[in-house]
């Protein structure tokens, strides 16, 4: 099984790609889509997808598992929510099976404490994957935490 776990945003997308073979986790890939403020949002918008896109071809993954927006007060909550439904769009492209978790979920899926840190879900990522550097840039290792909340509740 090959899943992409996705952190939504509209100026950095983290992505995690993680293969579980026989019960284990081995990540494949990870990173951002980076998109410039200085461009219009529609073309942002359009970036993410493309690129998206491209990681998809790329990687092959199964299914997808994508952090499931909660509502706060923020001036980047409507560009936030409009990046995930282009996203959201996608994968729906891609016909991949789409699993979405809140943030206090996947921690507890990582950490078993839906209250954790940031820190303790890296340390609890880098573990499971048996890795020794920590992901960068933060967006990219919440991916990671993502796709593993994928891989324990499928």
């Amino acid at each position: 099984m090959r899943i992409i776990g996705i952190d939504p945003g509209l100026a950095r997308v983290g992505y995690g790609i993680i293969d579980e073979i026989e019960g284990k986790k081995i990540m494949i890939d990870c990173g951002i889509i980076e998109t410039k403020s200085t461009k219009k949002e529609e073309e942002r918008l359009v970036e993410i997808s493309n690129d998206l896109s491209s990681i998809i071809k790329k990687w092959n993954p199964n299914s997808a598992a994508v952090e499931k927006f909660f509502f706060y007060r923020s001036s980047t909550t409507i560009s936030v929510v409009q990046a995930r439904g282009v996203i959201m769009m996608t994968l729906g492209k891609y016909k991949l099976p789409i699993q979405e978790f809140p943030p206090m979920q996947i921690k507890l899926a990582v950490t078993g404490y839906g209250h954790s840190d940031k820190n303790e879900v890296l340390n609890c990522v880098m573990h499971e994957l048996s890795i020794t550097s920590p992901p960068k840039p933060d967006d990219a290792a919440d991916a990671l935490a993502i796709a593993l909340t994928g891989i324990y509740l499928k």
